[in-house]
């Protein structure tokens, strides 16, 4: 991981949620907030960039947006991360533009990045709503990984053996959903997402507007 020093972001009125999803690989979690992203259009997702092939369905801009090492690099270079990792081989990276621009400008986003990642973005964004999601049992874990059809043996052992190390830092996140059923960890996870909209400290603007008028 190679984290970007920038100043700290903390809430402000009028400022957008931060919302970070975190996962062992093979859980689910990409499937759970693109069903969040089609019921809360609140929501934008922030795309991240990888060097890694799309896999079968992935549109480029949509899911991640796909460069060769030699533009990930540029973009280092030019520091346009917050912050960036190599996972299996692959470069991964979160633009500053893409949260930056939507906080700022009142919007909600949604990150899906792994717990080194989500790490840094909570000393950048202290207020923001960090989720980790687990599957029911490793096994089913390892199930769902064979499942793919994409991963070899090895790839799939190595997955596993990274969960087993990931799940260890959902202790430290807000919430946490087990994906026994699909549907049900989407309504956790919107269910978390309301929820935090109706924090008192984000809604301080609103209550002091309402107290200024004096009353009836």
């Amino acid at each position: 991981m190679k984290p970007v020093e920038e100043k700290n972001e903390t809430h402000a009125a009028g400022k957008g949620l931060v919302l970070v999803v975190s996962a062992p690989s093979g859980t689910g979690k990409t499937t759970i907030c693109r069903e969040l992203l089609t019921i809360e259009p609140r929501i934008r997702f922030s795309v991240s960039y990888t060097t890694r092939a799309p896999r079968r369905g992935e549109r480029n801009g949509k899911d991640y947006c796909f460069v060769s090492d030699a533009e990930f690099g540029k973009l280092i270079a030019e520091g346009e991360f917050i912050e960036w990792a190599e996972n299996y081989g692959n470069l991964y990276g979160t633009a500053k533009s893409s949260i930056r621009d939507s906080v700022d400008s009142g919007s909600d986003v949604l990150l899906d990045v792994d717990p080194l990642g989500a790490k840094n973005l909570k000393k950048l964004y202290p207020e923001g709503v960090f989720v980790f999601i687990l599957p029911p049992s490793l096994d089913i874990l390892k199930e769902r990984l064979q499942r793919r059809g994409s991963e070899k043996k090895e790839t799939v052992k190595l997955r596993t053996d990274r969960a087993v190390e990931e799940i260890g830092e959902a202790r430290w996140y807000d919430y946490v959903i087990f994906n026994e059923d699909i549907g049900d960890s989407v309504d956790i996870l919107r269910a978390v997402y309301v929820a935090e909209k109706h924090r008192q400290r984000r809604l301080k603007k609103e209550i002091d507007n309402l107290t200024a008028t004096g009353g009836i």
